[in-house]
């Protein structure tokens, strides 16, 4: 795609104050990722990314309800706005959850129904419970009675895959998402491939069954008033401005996070400002990681979610080894991700040509 093309594209504002109730944040997102986005990586992301929607780390209800709520809610005010995505089954305990959750000051309160592990299958939520329509349908409805009294717009939302195993019907996937969308749900963010809930791991969930594009865009043409974000398999800016011809939004999962400048290149075209150097924009996070570093956090938890920004530079490897090799050591400091930056600024010379033999 030619940067016309992309400037055009970016140019296709929504009127979202006419069209829904979600602000222009909609239209780029981060997904959750277990063991990665937490605050650390989404205040990093909303650096590279000053429009995006990001989204937390799927927690289950019971441990919003039942656990450490200051660990597992965390979120610095940077981040906004920022999504909860919870897991689970049981109506009751998901809008209790999602009360906390809107109490904690998150944007939406997301309803995980897309994840294939075999862990999450034995707690019946996860992707299984996209044969349950009926179920989720009560789960959101509760949820969003939950969050009603926050005083402020808290969408409940449903983040999806096309089906699972076999199933390849279009029309059962549409009366899922119309079973849930009559309980209120305006939001629907499709992963848009099937989950295999046996003979697949949660990896492989994300790379063998195909991508069906084509759903997500038909959804979108046959429900016009919902919101339909696609996720799954993006990896390029081009990519990404792409779908946003046929859908609402586009969600960058394992790309914005093993290649974060890919999340920044997106935000840049969609607001039509220019990219920043990749240095400008890691030193842009010394004032968090330095106060972080003063609470006692120590620097690993930072580092390792900037360890792709150089990826295919020159100086990557350096960069990421020193990273790497400093981050867990006594004392480590910002010293360091200056000396990482420091690598990246030595280029290799290239090698000299043989010279012609003289002539004689």
């Amino acid at each position: 795609m030619s940067a016309t093309e992309e400037r055009e594209i970016a140019g296709k504002s929504l009127d979202l104050r006419e069209k829904s109730r979600y602000d222009a944040s909609v239209r780029l997102s981060v997904a959750p990722m277990m063991d990665w986005t937490d605050s650390h990586c989404r205040v990093f992301h909303r650096l590279l990314a000053p429009s995006a929607r990001l989204y937390s780390e799927m927690v289950h209800a019971n441990a919003v309800i039942h656990g450490d709520r200051t660990k597992l809610l965390a979120m610095d005010p940077v981040e906004h706005p920022v999504a909860l995505q919870l897991g689970g089954s049981e109506p009751a305990l998901l809008a209790q959850a999602a009360r906390i959750g809107a109490e904690h000051g998150f944007d939406e309160i997301n309803l995980n129904c897309g994840c294939p592990s075999d862990r999450v299958q034995a707690g019946r939520f996860g992707a299984c419970l996209m044969r349950e329509p009926a179920l989720v349908a009560d789960s959101v409805a509760a949820m969003i009675q939950a969050v009603a009294p926050a005083g402020r717009p808290v969408p409940v939302t449903v983040k999806c895959r096309l089906g699972v195993d076999d199933d390849h019907d279009f029309d059962r996937f549409i009366a899922f998402i119309d079973t849930v969308a009559a309980a209120g749900c305006g939001l629907f963010v499709v992963h848009a491939r099937n989950a295999w809930l046996k003979g697949l791991s949660p990896k492989e969930n994300r790379e063998v069954p195909p991508l069906r594009y084509d759903w997500a865009y038909r959804l979108k043409r046959e429900r016009p008033a919902l919101q339909v974000v696609v996720n799954g398999g993006i990896a390029t800016t081009q990519e990404a401005l792409a779908h946003l011809a046929h859908v609402d939004g586009a969600m960058l999962g394992r790309a914005a996070y093993h290649d974060p400048y890919t999340l920044h290149g997106v935000d840049a075209a969609l607001r039509g400002s220019a990219l920043q150097p990749r240095d400008q924009l890691l030193r842009s996070l010394q004032p968090y990681a330095e106060a972080q570093l003063a609470d006692g956090v120590p620097m690993r938890h930072i580092t390792r979610h900037i360890l792709g920004l150089y990826h295919g530079q020159p100086g990557g490897r350096a960069y990421r080894q020193v990273l790497s090799e400093g981050a867990h050591l006594p004392g480590a400091g910002w010293d360091l991700i200056e000396r990482a930056i420091e690598v990246t600024a030595r280029r290799p010379r290239p090698p000299e040509r043989p010279r012609a033999a003289a002539v004689r």
